[in-house]
C-alpha cells in the first residue's frame, strides 16, 4: 500500500525550476533513499512532504502530493498538523541547548500546548528514549542538559523528539553526515528497526548506507527523477546510464 503519492510535481524557486515533472510513490513501513549529486533537489523534494518549503518567499509548487490519499497542500491541510503525523530529523544533531533530555523528547507536546500528567509524560519519554535504543544510556541523567551527549547520542535523542508525537512519516536529511563511523552504524541499525513502525524518507549522500539501509532508492539529477527502484536492482543493474555513472563514481 503507498503512503506518499507525488504526481507531476514541478518546484520553483521564484524564476528557478528546481523540481521537473518528478510522479513517483512511496510504500508504507519502508526506506527510501534519495540520492544524487549537490543541488539535484533532493532536499528540496524531501521538503515538501512536510511543507518545509511554505516558508521560503517566492517558493511554488505544481502538481500533487498525497499523504494516506489526501492532497496536503489542499487548504483545508492544516500545516501544524501535519507536521506532527510528518516528522523530520535534520543533517546536524540540534537537541535544544537550554532544555533538559526529557524536555527535549517532549517538546513538541509543551509547543503545541498539549498538557498531559506526569505519568503520561514520562511513559512518552521513556517509550520514546527506548525506541532509539538511548534509554540505558541516559535513564540517570534525564533531568541534565543534553549538552554533554554525544553527536550520536544528539542525534538519536532529535530522533526521539520527532517519534514521541507518533508521526506515520520520519524525514531524515543527510542525518549522519555530521558522525562518527560508530554512531552512523547506530543510527543505521535503529533506522532498519524503526521501518516496523514508520515510513522514512532519507536523503543522503552516502552510497553504501543507501545500499545497506533502503528498499528502494530514487536518483536525482538537475531536478529531475531519473530512475527509481528496487535499491539492490538498482545498485547492480541501473537502467539509465547517468544512475550508472553517479554510482560508479563518474560524476557527483
Amino acid at each position: 500500500m503507498n503512503k506518499i503519492d507525488a504526481q507531476h510535481v514541478n518546484f520553483f524557486y521564484g524564476d528557478f525550476q528546481a523540481l521537473k515533472d518528478i510522479s513517483m510513490a512511496i510504500e508504507e513501513k519502508a526506506v527510501v533513499a534519495f540520492i544524487g549529486p549537490s543541488g539535484c533537489g533532493k532536499s528540496t523534494f524531501l521538503r515538501l512532504f512536510n511543507r518545509m518549503n511554505d516558508l521560503i518567499p517566492g517558493a511554488r509548487l505544481e502538481g500533487k502530493i498525497q499523504i494516506d490519499g489526501v492532497n496536503i497542500y489542499d487548504k483545508s491541510v492544516q500545516v501544524d498538523e501535519l507536521r506532527k503525523n510528518v516528522g523530520m530529523v535534520f543533517q546536524r544533531p540540534n537537541p535544544f541547548p537550554t532544555l533538559s533530555i526529557y524536555d527535549n523528547v517532549i517538546a513538541g507536546y509543551r509547543l503545541n500546548g498539549i498538557r498531559m500528567k506526569k505519568q503520561e509524560r514520562d511513559e512518552i519519554v521513556e517509550k520514546s528514549l527506548r525506541d532509539v535504543a538511548l534509554w540505558d544510556e541516559v535513564k540517570d541523567t534525564l533531568h541534565s542538559k543534553g549538552n554533554f551527549l554525544s553527536g550520536g547520542q544528539q542525534q538519536r535523542l532529535c530522533l526521539a523528539r520527532t517519534i514521541a508525537f507518533r508521526p506515520q512519516v520520519i524525514l531524515l536529511d543527510e542525518p549522519t553526515s555530521a558522525l562518527d563511523p560508530i554512531s552512523t552504524s547506530k543510527i543505521e541499525d535503529l533506522l532498519v528497526e524503526l521501518k516496523k513502525d514508520y515510513t522514512i524518507i532519507m536523503v543522503t549522500h552516502n552510497m553504501s548506507q543507501a545500499a545497506r539501509i533502503s528498499d528502494k532508492s530514487m536518483f536525482m539529477y538537475l531536478g529531475e527523477l531519473v530512475e527509481y527502484d528496487n535499491t539492490k536492482k538498482m545498485f547492480t543493474t541501473p537502467t539509465d546510464p547517468r544512475t550508472e555513472a553517479y554510482l560508479t563514481g563518474k560524476f557527483g
